[in-house]
C-alpha cells in the first residue's frame, strides 16, 4: 500500500509542477497576443498615414499644376487687357477719319491697323461681348445710364459706349451701356 501512496503522492507532485508552467505558459502567450495586437495596430496606423500621404501629394501635384495653367492664363489676360485701349482709340480714329472725306490714306492705314488688331485678338482667343440689342447682363455689361424707353424690352442694351471683350471665357473689360427699363 505504501507503494500506491508513493505513486499518488508523486502523481500530486507532478500535478503541482504542471500547473505553474501551464500558467506561466498561458500569461506569455497572453503577453505575446498583447504585443501583436499592439503592433497590427501600428501597422493600420503606419498604412492610415501612409494613404493619408499619398493623398495629399497626389492633391498637391494637381493643385500645382492647376495654380500653373491659371498663372499662364493670368499673364495672357494682362497683356491682351492692356491692347484694349488701342482697340479703343483705333475705332476712334476710324469715326473720326469717315466724316472727314480728304482722309482717304489715313483712313486706309487705320483700317489696315484695325484689321491686325483685330487678327491679334482672335490669335489670343480674345471676343467682343455683344452688347446692343441684348439683354443686359452685369456679369458682361456695366450699366453708366438708364432710359425710359417703352419701345425696347425692359434690362435691354439700348446704347454702347465702349466695347467689353472676354478671353477663354473670362470677361477683361465688361461693356459699358446704356440700358432701358
Amino acid at each position: 500500500m505504501e507503494e500506491n501512496k508513493e505513486k499518488v503522492e508523486v502523481a500530486e507532485t507532478e500535478e503541482e509542477i504542471k500547473e505553474p508552467e501551464c500558467e506561466a505558459a498561458e500569461e506569455e502567450t497572453e503577453k505575446e497576443d498583447d504585443e501583436l495586437s499592439l503592433a497590427l495596430k501600428a501597422a493600420a496606423e503606419y498604412k492610415d498615414k501612409f494613404l493619408r500621404v499619398s493623398a495629399e501629394y497626389d492633391n498637391f501635384r494637381k493643385r500645382t499644376q492647376k495654380e500653373k495653367e491659371s498663372l499662364f492664363s493670368d499673364g495672357k489676360a494682362a497683356c491682351a487687357a492692356s491692347l484694349l485701349p488701342l482697340a479703343d482709340n483705333m475705332e476712334r480714329a476710324l469715326a473720326a477719319a469717315d466724316e472727314d472725306s480728304g482722309a482717304d490714306g489715313i483712313l486706309e492705314g487705320l483700317k489696315m491697323i484695325s484689321k491686325q488688331l483685330s487678327d491679334i485678338f482672335k490669335s489670343l482667343s480674345i471676343e467682343e461681348i455683344p452688347a446692343k440689342g441684348e439683354q443686359f447682363d452685369p456679369e458682361l455689361h456695366n450699366a453708366v445710364m438708364h432710359i425710359e424707353d417703352e419701345a425696347v424690352d425692359d434690362n435691354t442694351v439700348v446704347e454702347e459706349f465702349q466695347k467689353g471683350y472676354m478671353m477663354d471665357g473670362k470677361v477683361l473689360r465688361h461693356s459699358m451701356v446704356k440700358v432701358a427699363n
